[in-house]
């Protein structure tokens, strides 16, 4: 009982100090073709790659040679792309067939005969199987390759004066580039998945900065988890500020739910994706605006001179003519809110209004509080989350007294105003830039549909191929596969003979 117990309890800590993610991500069977019809492109052009050795015998006094085979064309009738629980990705292609080229020589006695002849390996079948999982640094990487090949016979079309002496020398040659064939597909497929494939998912993000104030963490927090229909990812999904590198915010929002299949890709973000956003900026020091002398709009620096008149005329004469300054700065993070109506942030802000004669200290004439509410729009674009505020409500109140409270009524509307007119497109214009998804390089969003939950959105697109595999790869891959004889890792499991 006692073991039970502690079993109990051992399972509750584990739970309680299970890290919560602030972004999800759902790639469901619907992305498959795509990504198979664009894989298999890039597989066509690394089978090319396949190097045999070459094939030299003696059958009584004929001595043959095949060189310099190249595999040529990749003809596929049937192949499929599939998740397989629990963290595998399998590529099946049946009855394929593989267009071959090679130089020929044989010698007998002193006749010799050469040239070059096409090919072709039919029956071709291979079965592939990338394993998914994170790595240390907190990325999603290609752990393992399993494959299984087999190439059922080869077809060789030889002519000429020596046509009869090929034929019968078929036998030997066919078989034994079947062979050779056979044990050079799987290595192939094992260097494409741990080496290349690997160099295209060292493009997504883990910890970048989103500018010159704040960053992004997007740290995979467990291993993907993939069904019979889809692939999910969790992310830590948390902003920080660069210049306190090891601060970070602790997640208590609601945890997102991906529960929708319907498109190619979903993403959903919690509140405090957003929140640790606003709290990063917060603490670089960016949520401020300070406006002085010819800053202040002509309008609102008459209506300021008037509301406070009786305080400006108190002033020795020196004073008085001086310059306003307008001071607005956060005084906590704005918060974000949620819910299926729509995206709200709450910003609660000191407002202070002071002459600023040269050469003195200032004056200050009040202090207000502002208490601002803004509606959030977001959008996919390519790769980067967007976001577009308006302010919606707006209220300014002394903390001094209600009686103050009172007279800054007048000043309700022009500074609602110059939020409107000279804030929020500053804010938008950084809002809207965005920052990136953790999506490879080539590949965007499009067709996105946002939808509100109570504490996170989603958001499900279509997936489109930018660039092409091939050309991601080799703009990121490493300098030392660029060499075609590198030696290539032993497999799991061997091409079948």
């Amino acid at each position: 009982m006692a073991l039970f117990g502690a079993l109990f309890l051992a399972l509750l800590l584990a739970g309680a100090h299970a890290e919560l993610p602030g972004c999800k991500i759902r790639v469901t069977s619907k992305a498959l073709e795509l990504v198979k019809q664009e894989g298999l492109r890039f597989l066509e052009q690394e089978l090319e790659t396949i190097t045999i050795p070459d094939l030299r015998g003696r059958e009584g006094q004929f001595y043959y040679n095949i060189s310099e085979v190249k595999v040529t064309e990749l003809q596929l009738t049937s192949s499929e792309l599939h998740f397989q629980p629990e963290q595998e990705l399998m590529l099946q292609i049946s009855n394929a067939a593989l267009g071959l080229r090679f130089r020929r020589q044989l010698l007998y006695w002193f006749l010799y005969d050469g040239g070059y002849i096409n090919a072709s390996a039919e029956g071709v079948s291979i079965r592939t199987g990338l394993e998914l999982s994170q790595d240390p640094s907190g990325r999603m990487k290609v752990s393992n390759v399993s494959c299984q090949a087999s190439v059922s016979k080869m077809h060789v079309a030889f002519g000429g004066t020596f046509k009869k002496v090929y034929e019968f020398l078929s036998t030997f040659i066919t078989s034994g580039m079947r062979f050779l064939l056979n044990q050079q597909i799987c290595p192939v497929l094992y260097h494409s998945g741990m080496v290349l494939l690997n160099s295209l998912l060292d493009t997504v993000p883990v910890r970048s900065s989103v500018d010159e104030l704040v960053g992004i963490d997007y740290f995979l927090l467990k291993d993907p988890v993939v069904s019979t229909s889809n692939l999910d990812m969790e992310f830590r999904g948390s902003f920080f500020p660069l210049a306190e590198d090891n601060w970070s915010s602790p997640n208590r929002a609601v945890e997102p739910q991906l529960q929708e299949t319907e498109r190619m890709v979903y993403v959903a973000f919690s509140e405090f994706f957003f929140d640790s956003a606003m709290e990063s900026y917060f603490r670089a020091g960016a949520l401020k605006l300070t406006l002085e002398g010819d800053k202040v709009p002509h309008d609102l620096d008459i209506l300021l001179r008037a509301s406070y008149f009786g305080s400006i005329v108190l002033q020795s004469p020196a004073v008085i003519d001086s310059p306003l300054k307008l001071e607005l700065w956060a005084t906590v993070p704005p918060r974000c809110t949620i819910k299926p109506s729509g995206t709200t942030i709450s910003v609660t802000a000191s407002v202070t209004i002071a002459l600023v004669p040269p050469n003195l200290p200032e004056v200050q004439l009040s202090s207000m509080i502002m208490e601002a509410r803004l509606s959030a729009k977001m959008a996919l674009r390519g790769k980067a989350l967007r976001t577009k505020l308006d302010l919606r409500k707006f209220q300014i109140y002394s903390n001094q007294s209600a009686l103050e409270s009172l007279a800054l009524i007048p000043l309700q509307t022009p500074l609602k105003t110059l939020l409107q007119i000279g804030v929020m497109p500053m804010i938008n214009e950084r809002t809207w830039h965005g920052v990136q998804i953790p999506l490879p390089d080539g590949i965007d969003f499009v067709q996105e549909v946002v939808t509100n939950h109570a504490g996170f959105i989603t958001i499900g697109a279509d997936l489109h191929f930018a660039k092409g595999l091939r050309e991601v790869i080799n703009k990121n891959r490493p300098a030392s596969t660029w060499d075609s004889g590198a030696s290539r890792a032993p497999l799991p499991s061997t091409a079948a003979a």
